[in-house]
């Protein structure tokens, strides 16, 4: 994470030395969260100082928690030495019970009404509520709760927690034994003060010990705290080991230290956001609840390890990621569709219905505007509730939409404004012409009139949908500017074919989405995910045959800007191969992998892909299992004397073919034809490139890359790295403009 941290060592704080033994400061204790159930977390310091104030707060609304050390120092828990403790271990750790359970009571039923408001933490996405000591997000709805503790005690080594029972009976025993005791104060006295400890601990003695619930502390000095458990086995591990000569503390202690490693400093917290991203689902999210919280989380770890692995410099900027679930909260058709649904193999049919059936009902006309008005509903409050909680970022920062499958085409057609009613007025044909030929004269008067009519309710159509225009102009579905809309694993080229875009002459993404509604439009896909398409074919044709801008691999060093990398023809092979050399295809487990200078994340190695995401949207995976993609060493728009590698190639190829068919010079003339046609063509070219392609793995499975890849952007660092290059902008003016990666 991107932020100064500030953190100051203990070490030579002067906590240690020359201080006498009082209760610990804010910047001492340190606030854990455990929000993958396995391991504790520590807050940052920021956060972690504004928990603990708040925490300190919330226990002087207590009375009785005030008088709580002076009744511990009115018990007699200070012990004494070994021998005098020992019988009072039993007595002394009812009583540290009874007081601690005590006030603890009191503060959850009676003192704690008034309450405290809660803390902020981990980057405004999180809130903490002290009194119950657990954790929310702010922006999206989490059942689970997160838990949080408070860190007195720490293990060495690993500076872990103790469970917060144990360590503020330990911290309580610690201060009524200890309280007021000279801590050590220099370098002379420390030295043999350790040698003395060092004693201590060899014999095995200590000078005050406490009874826990599974195991028990032991003092040799003020700063000598060691644990052992009492389990059996420990027991006889500690029993043997201390006959072979070793000592207590060495044979099972596990060391102890008062207070966090490194305080927390009010400096330590990350700069304030000035880029979020909205990350938005596809199909499937009603099957896998809270799936999309899950995969932005993964997008955003991956993004942060890319941040500080080259964006280090930029300390005052700041990029988030916030997950966008617009489904769960459509009502649409109900239950109809489950209480239809047979029940032979019901598993799978309910599969398909949590997940594929969300495509239906986006082309369904009844159901579409409910998707839509969900998905803009939920954006909107997001960015408001953002801006309401950080003030300067409506008026500064920057607001960017990753989509994924079928949230890509909702996102678009948002955008956009895209009516399927008014484009079906537009472009539906009149069939008025062929029924006039086969009506009689009064008929025929009759369907004038009729038609006319039609005409006369279209121009009010038009002029209707003309006004709501002029008034959607002044008041955008989104109440925010899109500056990067980024699609991965996107169908959207498929819509837009299927609703007439066809390519044209100019090379700017205005053809598809407008620069007035969002800067720039970028595709990302995998070569074998079956639900992406290419977008830049629609803009220009003759880009069918140019490959796709490859992402760079996270570890490149130094790489080619990608609006400085030139395009490169494709070789396909589709148009030279007949029905009866289709055998001399290459199998896609024997043909060799592309040669390339570095290889991307293989999919395989992703992780948490699921097998269903991949089929959720028809595409013939047959016809990616037999394409090739092969880079040329030519360029587009070669000259006529010295045409590139690549179109040589498809000239050979189409030549041979054409030449079985009607002889050689028909051949060549033909050829020659074509050639020409695709310069022409190919004159034209795309102000800034839309499509980008992951590298695929050095040793990949094409085909089970085909199942897994649509689900397994979420934790690319290619990727990762990739949204952040044109989040956060070029790194420096000179950056290096040679190609690294081809050469």
């Amino acid at each position: 994470m991107l932020y100064t941290t500030g953190q100051r060592s203990r070490a030579g704080s002067s906590r240690h030395r020359g201080e006498v033994v009082t209760e610990l400061g804010p910047e001492e204790v340190r606030w854990f969260y455990k929000e993958d159930k396995r391991t504790w977390k520590p807050f940052v310091g920021h956060d972690s100082l504004q928990i603990e104030l708040t925490y300190r707060k919330l226990c002087e609304l207590n009375p009785g928690k005030a008088s709580e050390q002076d009744e511990w120092e009115e018990l007699g828990g200070s012990g004494g030495d070994s021998e005098g403790v020992e019988g009072q271990k039993g007595q002394t750790e009812a009583s540290v019970s009874k007081e601690v359970a005590g006030p603890a009571e009191e503060i959850d039923v009676d003192s704690i009404d008034i309450g405290v408001e809660a803390v902020c933490v981990r980057g405004g996405l999180y809130e903490v509520d002290v009194k119950e000591k657990e954790s929310y997000p702010v922006y999206w709805n989490q059942q689970e709760r997160i838990p949080v503790m408070r860190g007195q005690w720490f293990t060495d080594g690993t500076w872990l927690p103790l469970e917060e029972e144990d360590s503020d009976l330990i911290e309580l025993e610690h201060l009524s034994r200890f309280r007021g005791h000279q801590m050590k104060d220099t370098f002379e006295t420390e030295a043999v003060t350790q040698q003395w400890t060092a004693r201590m601990v060899s014999w095995g003695k200590s000078i005050h010990s406490l009874k826990l619930s599974r195991s028990h502390v032991d003092w040799h000095s003020v700063d000598e705290v060691y644990l052992y458990s009492d389990a059996t086995t420990s027991k006889i591990a500690r029993t043997v080991t201390q006959k072979l000569g070793f000592s207590k503390a060495s044979s099972s202690g596990t060391r102890l230290h008062r207070g966090y490693v490194e305080e927390a400093a009010p400096e330590d917290m990350p700069p304030a956001a000035t880029h979020i991203v909205f990350v938005v689902h596809g199909i499937g999210q009603k099957m896998d609840q809270g799936r999309i919280i899950r995969n932005t989380s993964m997008m955003r770890d991956a993004a942060r390890k890319m941040e500080e692995k080259h964006f280090s410099d930029r300390t005052t900027e700041h990029v988030e990621f916030l997950p966008v679930e617009w489904r769960s909260k459509l009502s649409l058709d109900g239950d109809t569709v489950d209480s239809i649904t047979p029940d032979k193999v019901r598993g799978l049919r309910d599969m398909l219905n949590s997940s594929a059936m969300d495509i239906m009902y986006y082309t369904s006309p009844l159901y579409r505007d409910e998707i839509t008005r969900g998905l803009t509903k939920e954006l909107n409050r997001l960015y408001t509730l953002f801006c309401s909680r950080n003030p300067e970022f409506e008026e500064k920062g920057k607001v960017s939409i990753v989509s994924h499958s079928l949230g890509c085409v909702i996102t678009f057609d948002i955008m956009t404004g895209w009516d399927p009613v008014r484009f079906h007025h537009q472009e539906a044909p009149d069939a008025m012409e062929t029924e006039q030929r086969r009506r009689g004269c009064e008929e025929q008067r009759l369907l004038e009139e009729l038609h006319l009519t039609r005409m006369r309710l279209r121009d009010l159509e038009d002029q209707f949908q003309g006004l709501k225009t002029s008034s959607s102009r002044t008041s955008p579905p989104l109440k925010f500017k899109v500056e990067n809309f980024f699609c991965m694993g996107s169908p959207l080229a498929v819509f837009l074919a299927l609703r007439g875009i066809r390519p044209g002459n100019n090379g700017t993404q205005d053809h598809i989405l407008p620069r007035s509604i969002c800067q720039r439009l970028l595709n990302i896909f995998h070569p074998t995910d079956p639900v992406a398409y290419r977008l830049e074919p629609l803009i220009l044709k003759h880009y069918s045959n140019i490959s796709p801008v490859q992402i760079h691999w996270y570890n490149t060093s130094s790489p080619t800007p990608y609006d400085q990398i030139r395009p490169t023809l494709l070789n396909p092979l589709k148009e030279s191969v007949s029905v009866s050399d289709s055998e001399s295809l290459p199998s896609p487990c024997t043909s060799p992998p592309q040669n390339r200078r570095h290889y991307g994340e293989s999919i395989t190695n992703l992780g948490k892909a699921s097998i269903m995401g991949a089929a959720s949207i028809g595409k013939g995976i047959g016809g990616i299992f037999f394409s090739r993609f092969s880079r040329s060493s030519g360029q587009v728009g070669g000259t006529e004397e010295e045409p590139s590698d690549s179109e040589g190639g498809i000239c050979e190829t189409e030549g041979a073919a054409i030449a079985e068919e009607g002889g050689v010079a028909e051949a060549e003339e033909k050829m020659e034809d074509k050639v020409e046609d695709k310069r022409e063509g190919s004159a034209v070219e795309l102000d800034r490139r839309i499509d980008f392609e992951l590298r695929e793995g050095l040793v990949e499975s094409r085909y089970w890359s085909a199942v897994t890849s649509h689900t397994a952007y979420w934790c690319s660092h290619d990727i990762a790295l990739f949204l952040l290059t044109f989040m956060y902008g070029p790194n420096t003016p000179n950056e290096t403009t040679e190609d690294n990666l081809d050469s």
